[in-house]
């Protein structure tokens, strides 16, 4: 009996010198093999496929402030960048607990982090949401020392075409953190009321063209990103004016394509309600004195942040909060584009 010859599986081919689709990168979507290539793509403020660069580390650790023996949580795992960069800082003698509730990803960085050393006993991961945090309260010793939490979905997310977050590539317009759970963007538009689509454009990003947008897309069967970005950029060409410049007309789309998957994404995965049960839940999951960090990406967020710790502070449950906000420094946002929108506050509960 002879073993069976593997057959040979040919590299993904592409037009020209570069590749541009997702599923062409596959140098960038194979780290451990092509680790030069990453680093060409970094150099150029660039993002390589399947990963994510995490954001104000720097700035975060200073607030934070993890010490050897710490236990802090991590409430947003992502790629799990900032969670390594934590859980140097706590060891030896502390732990970290990560939560996500992508089913997708969170297996993928599990997988990472346990292969850098981090097993069981120094990093807790758990795949929930934020509501959930007070299940951890009694493995974590009744609270913890410190948290964080970044708000902004991952690159590997945005790239990803089959995940649907994004309208520069074909996919399904889905948009989901969790697919598994809820409606997607797609049901969202055939279900949603006019009245109700208009709302959010606006509550959830700030979009003028709100009124025509809501009776175009309303009740449509749209299957995919493109279909949609195509319906918005049709909208759109009705209401610019004839003299309007071609460059003017191209970034007012780009900015409303950005806005309209951006209100779709947070309410297909409520990222509102999520975010204020976790603001009010977050001064019983913390220690006297502890320390938690918040990094938003939009003013729908920071405003809510903002008002939850000026409010607690009135009311003497953190002892300081963060006076403005902080954000990327300009060397960061030269090398990582994507940090730009960024915004950072935080807060020390009382003793």
């Amino acid at each position: 009996m002879t073993d069976e010859a593997v057959p040979h599986k040919r590299r993904v081919r592409y037009v020209g010198t570069h590749p541009r689709r997702f599923e062409e990168k596959y140098k960038e979507l194979n780290p451990e093999q092509h680790g030069l290539e990453l680093q060409k793509v970094l150099d150029r403020g660039q993002t390589p496929a399947g990963m994510h660069r995490s954001i104000c580390i720097e700035e975060i650790l200073q607030l934070l402030a993890p010490q050897p023996g710490e236990v802090g949580l991590d409430a947003t795992l992502g790629f799990g960048g900032h969670a390594q960069e934590l859980l140097a800082k706590v060891l030896p003698g502390g732990r970290l607990f990560g939560i996500d509730v992508d089913p997708i990803e969170f297996p993928r960085t599990e997988a990472r982090l346990r292969a850098k050393g981090f097993d069981a006993s120094v990093l807790v991961l758990k795949r929930i949401n934020f509501s959930q945090l007070p299940e951890l309260l009694p493995e974590a010793g009744g609270g913890f020392d410190f948290l964080l939490a970044d708000l902004g979905v991952s690159s590997m997310q945005i790239d990803n075409p089959a995940r649907g977050f994004s309208f520069k590539t074909d996919g399904p317009l889905d948009l989901r953190l969790d697919p598994s759970s809820g409606q997607s963007a797609s049901e969202l538009l055939q279900s949603v009321t006019r009245q109700r689509l208009r709302e959010l454009l606006v509550d959830n990003a700030d979009e003028p063209y709100a009124l025509p947008l809501a009776a175009a897309l309303q009740g449509q069967y749209i299957e995919t990103t493109t279909q949609l970005a195509e319906l918005i950029r049709a909208t759109l060409a009705g209401l610019w004016k004839r003299n309007m410049p071609e460059d003017e007309r191209l970034a007012e789309t780009k900015k409303t394509l950005q806005r309209v998957f951006q209100a779709l994404r947070i309410e297909v995965n409520d990222e509102f309600g999520v975010l204020d049960a976790m603001l009010a839940l977050l001064p019983s999951c913390l220690k006297p004195g502890g320390r938690v960090a918040i990094l938003s990406f939009h003013s729908g967020e920071d405003r809510r942040v903002k008002k939850a710790f000026q409010s607690g502070e009135r009311s003497g449950i953190y002892a300081s909060v963060a006076p403005e906000l902080i954000r990327p420094s300009f060397e960061e946002r030269r090398a990582n584009p994507r940090s730009s929108s960024a915004k950072l506050r935080w807060a020390i509960k009382a003793a």
